[in-house]
């Protein structure tokens, strides 16, 4: 299967039955990304959290007592 990177716009082929490509077929909204850019998108956020100025905000889940 040919991938296209939606970062770098690099095309890879990746293998057919692979979990990735099953993921890209059945689910649209899944994208994806290329090793070299997700490996510099992983330093930079790892450097941003180490400088303390990162915030990271998640919703409240409330549960439900039923």
């Amino acid at each position: 299967m040919r991938v296209k990177c939606v970062i770098c716009d690099k095309i890879e082929a990746i293998e057919d039955e692979s979990l990735i490509a099953k993921r890209l077929r059945n689910r649209p909204i899944h994208t994806y990304m290329c090793n070299s850019c997700q490996e510099r998108i992983t330093e930079k956020t790892n450097a941003r959290i180490e400088t303390g100025n990162f915030r990271l905000y998640r919703s409240n889940s409330e549960e439900d007592e039923w």
